[in-house]
C-alpha cells in the first residue's frame, strides 16, 4: 500500500461551495451560496430532449458537436454580435464551459508559461494553469468598485506571459466590461502572441441598460481568442453541463485536438434538442428581463437589511459587504450567518489566491421568488442579530 502520494495540487481540497451547503443542509438555513437554479428548465426544452432521445439519437455525437447546433450558435453570434463565424470550424460544443475552458489551457499553456487572471476569480482557472505547469499571476480588484485599473495591469505582462483569462459579466463580482476597458485589453496585447481566454458564461445575464462587451464584438481581439459559453448557466438547467467554445479556426484546430481527448464529444440528444430550441430568438431575449426582475426583487429585500449594497451589472450573483456590522473575517461570517441567522452565502475572500478578505460575501438570486422572500425575512434580523 502506498503510504504518501505526491499531488499535483497539494493547495486544493473541499471547495467553499461544498462546505457551505453542507453547512446550510445542516442548521437547515435558505441556501444563497452555490451558484444554480431553484426552479426547473423550461418543459419545451424538456419535450425536445424526450423526442430526440425517441427519434434514437442515443450515439456519439460528432466530436466538434452536431452540425445542426453548431450551426445555430452561429446564427446566433451573427444577429447578436453582428459577426460571422464558421460554424464547422470556428464552434465546439463541450461538456460545459468549465471543460472548455480547462481544454483552451491544455491545449496552449506549458511548463514555465505565465498566466495572467484577475482576481477574485472562478476556481477552475488557477488549478487548470498548475496542471500544465503553468504559473498564475494575478490582478486583484478591490473592493467596493472591483475596476481594472488596466495601467497597472499592463506591468504584469512579461516575455512568458502565454494567456490572459477574463471573465465579463463577472463571478463573484457582477462587473461588467465596458468599450474602454476592451479598448485598452486590445492596445495591451497587440503586437503580442499572446492568447486570450474570455470566459463569458453570463452573456445574457446583463442589466440595466448594459451590454455584453465580449470578444466576438471586437475581431482584433477575437483572432486571438478563445471564447467560452454555457447553456446551463442560461437556461436554467446546469446538471445537464453542456456549453461551448467559438473561436478562430488557428485556435479551435489546437483546441480540438485536447478536446477528442477529453470527453470526445457531448450528450447527443440535448444537442439535438437545443438546436431546435434556440431557433426562437426570444428565448435569450426574454432571459434579461427575467433575472433583472429576480436582481430588483432581491435588492428589495436587501435594503431592508444593515448591509452595505455593492453594484450588480450583470450574472446572478450579488455583494454586500458587512465591515459596518462585524469585524469577523468572511469566512467566519458566513458561518456565523448559516448557524445563527439561518442564510447561507459565499465569503469573497476564497476567489482570491491572497486570501484578500474585503468583508464582502456573495448571495446567488437565481432562486424562486419564494425563497428569495425567505432570505429576506433572515436579512431583516441580521442587524438584531449581531446586536
Amino acid at each position: 500500500m502506498m503510504s504518501h502520494i505526491p499531488s499535483k495540487l497539494p493547495n486544493v481540497g473541499t471547495t467553499i461551495f461544498s462546505v457551505m451547503s453542507a453547512l446550510a443542509h445542516q442548521h437547515g438555513a435558505v441556501n444563497l451560496s452555490q451558484g444554480f437554479p431553484d426552479f426547473d428548465c423550461d418543459e419545451l426544452l424538456k419535450d425536445l430532449v424526450v423526442k430526440h432521445l425517441r427519434l434514437g439519437h442515443n450515439q456519439y455525437a460528432p466530436m466538434p458537436g452536431v452540425a445542426s447546433l453548431r450551426e445555430a450558435l452561429a446564427h446566433k453570434v451573427n444577429v447578436e454580435y453582428g459577426f460571422e463565424i464558421d460554424p464547422d470550424t470556428e464552434v465546439t460544443v463541450t461538456a460545459g464551459a468549465t471543460q472548455a475552458l480547462f481544454t483552451a489551457i491544455s491545449a496552449f499553456v506549458r511548463s514555465g508559461d505565465e498566466v495572467v487572471i484577475v482576481e477574485p476569480a472562478y476556481d477552475c482557472y488557477r488549478p487548470a494553469v498548475e496542471l500544465q505547469g503553468g504559473s498564475v499571476v494575478s490582478y486583484e480588484l478591490v473592493s467596493p468598485d472591483y475596476r481594472i485599473d488596466w495601467s497597472e495591469f499592463a506591468k504584469l505582462i512579461s516575455p512568458h506571459t502565454r494567456m490572459v483569462i477574463i471573465n465579463t459579466p463577472h463571478n463573484p463580482t457582477g462587473r461588467v466590461l465596458g468599450k474602454e476597458d476592451m479598448a485598452a485589453l486590445e492596445n495591451i496585447l497587440e503586437g503580442t502572441s499572446i492568447i486570450l481566454l474570455s470566459d463569458e458564461v453570463y452573456e445574457q445575464l446583463v442589466f440595466d441598460g448594459h451590454q455584453h462587451r465580449g470578444v466576438l464584438r471586437y475581431p482584433k481581439l477575437f483572432q486571438r481568442s478563445l471564447a467560452t459559453f454555457s447553456f446551463g448557466k442560461t437556461l436554467h438547467n446546469t446538471g445537464w453541463k453542456i456549453g461551448y467554445c467559438i473561436a478562430p479556426e488557428p485556435l479551435m484546430r489546437e483546441f480540438r485536438k485536447v478536446h477528442q481527448y477529453t470527453v470526445f464529444s457531448v450528450n447527443t440528444p440535448i444537442q439535438y434538442a437545443l438546436a431546435e430550441y434556440i431557433t426562437d430568438p426570444g428565448i435569450f431575449t426574454g432571459l434579461r428581463a427575467f433575472y433583472q426582475r429576480k436582481r430588483d426583487h432581491f435588492l428589495e429585500l436587501l435594503r431592508q437589511s444593515p448591509f452595505d449594497i455593492l453594484p450588480c451589472e450583470g450574472t446572478y450573483f450579488q455583494l454586500v459587504g458587512y465591515s459596518t456590522l462585524s469585524d469577523m473575517s468572511d469566512l467566519d461570517f458566513t458561518e456565523w450567518m448559516t448557524r445563527e441567522a439561518g442564510l447561507a452565502a459565499i465569503p469573497v475572500s476564497v476567489f482570491y489566491e491572497s486570501g484578500r478578505d474585503n468583508k464582502v460575501i456573495r448571495f446567488c438570486f437565481a432562486k424562486t421568488e419564494r425563497l428569495l422572500d425567505q432570505a429576506g425575512e433572515k436579512l431583516a434580523r441580521i442587524g438584531q442579530l449581531l446586536g
